[in-house]
């Protein structure tokens, strides 16, 4: 029998449309899987055995269209300290999200030429790079969806993102221009600055 650790990425997942993609037939595929008990842990991704799954790099895999958003960028741009009891994504407006909510997922949707706005990568602490919106795209977004959040979580994003440093306010006007909050982020702003 073939070795098809070769699909295995260097963090224990098996993704079966690589291999498929590269010639490995269907049945030699499925009998490594079985034979090294790798575990589903999504459509067409599986995992070694006892692997620490990194479940953000699962629905970025997953879901590779999707750019986490809101609660989670907010947590790793450091606006919140809470770390989200739930994941959250941002999709274009038509993807079928209703799996995704079934397993928990928080969906915000958007129309398709505007998910790419503020998209960036970070590393997470498992050490793969991620999809996540940048600091001024996160800002629009908790601005869009201001009635979901705490206040407090709200007060204190804004007041940090105000503080920051690194803030590009001419990119914040932008996108807010873009997603039609920029007179709300401005009237916040004058009161902040």
């Amino acid at each position: 029998m073939t070795d098809l650790t070769k699909y295995v990425d260097g963090s224990g997942i098996l993704l079966t449309k690589i291999a498929l993609d590269e010639g490995c037939s269907k049945d030699a595929l499925y009998k490594f899987i079985k034979n090294n008990d790798f575990q589903k842990v999504g459509h067409g991704i599986y995992a070694e055995p006892n692997l620490w799954e990194d479940d953000q790099y699962i629905l970025s895999l997953r879901c590779p269209q999707a750019v986490f958003s809101h609660d989670e960028a907010l947590y790793y741009h450091r606006l919140i300290d809470r770390e989200p009891l739930q994941q959250t994504i941002t999709i274009y407006t038509g993807y079928g999200t209703a799996r995704l909510v079934k397993d928990g997922i928080r969906v915000f949707t958007v129309k398709r030429e505007l998910l790419g706005i503020g998209k960036t990568t970070i590393n997470n602490s498992f050490g793969h790079n991620i999809p996540i919106y940048d600091l001024e795209r996160t800002i629009c977004d908790l601005v869009r969806s201001r009635s979901r959040f705490e206040i407090q979580d709200f007060q204190t994003a804004l007041k940090t993102y105000i503080a920051r440093k690194d803030k590009d306010l001419n990119k914040l006007m932008e996108y807010a221009g873009l997603f039609h909050v920029d007179s709300i982020i401005r009237g916040y702003m004058e009161v902040m600055l």
